[in-house]
């Protein structure tokens, strides 16, 4: 939510503040943490941030290839692949988190 809150915002603003995108920033950020909350009743903070930042790096990332033709190369997308599969492991095989 927070990506997609973003993404809207930038283009539309051009520099300059306007209500329309800016509001929808506010929205966006404001539903995402709501949303954060919610996972903190289940798993531990860490585990939350750690999940909430890995994918957001390769939201953000694969926004930027898409939208603006922004390639990663070989070691980029290692990267991501470790990112990922950190998330994986957190989810999947860590006792810290929540099953």
């Amino acid at each position: 939510m927070d990506t997609s809150s973003v993404r809207c915002w930038c283009p539309l603003n051009r520099g300059k503040i306007k209500i329309a995108p800016s509001l929808l920033v506010i929205i966006g950020y404001g539903a995402a943490f709501y949303l954060l909350s919610l996972t903190l009743k289940s798993i531990p903070v860490g585990i939350a941030y750690a999940i909430w930042s890995g994918l957001g790096i390769v939201l953000v990332t694969l926004i930027a290839w898409f939208m603006h033709g922004q390639k990663l190369d070989l070691w980029g997308y290692v990267g991501m692949g470790l990112i990922v599969g950190g998330v994986v492991v957190l989810n999947l095989l860590s006792k810290t988190s929540a099953h």
